[in-house]
């Protein structure tokens, strides 16, 4: 499995946990995808690192709000698909 592939799911791991509550578990989980996201989207192209800026403002903007719903769709929907065009 890539790299890029088990940041994936990862992300959806992360997320599943903040639909279930599992809020705690869940933050010190999101600090590993995060680092894992960076490291595959440093290299990617400067469209692509701007979005991943834009898209992790909002994740914490969420996180600051407790909106862990929300922050569960940015990370399985607009994360994984940063990190999709990323290996493309």
């Amino acid at each position: 499995m890539s790299a890029l592939n088990h940041s994936q799911d990862q992300c959806r791991q992360c997320a599943a946990l903040f639909r279930l509550g599992r809020d705690i578990e869940a933050a010190l989980t999101m600090v590993d995808v995060f680092e894992q996201a960076q490291q595959c989207l440093s290299s990617a192209p400067l469209e692509i690192q701007q979005a991943w800026a834009q898209v992790l403002m909002q994740m914490l903007d969420c996180q600051e709000r407790q909106d862990w719903l929300g922050l569960a769709d940015y990370m399985e929907y607009e994360l994984v698909e940063l990190l999709e065009n990323a290996g493309r």
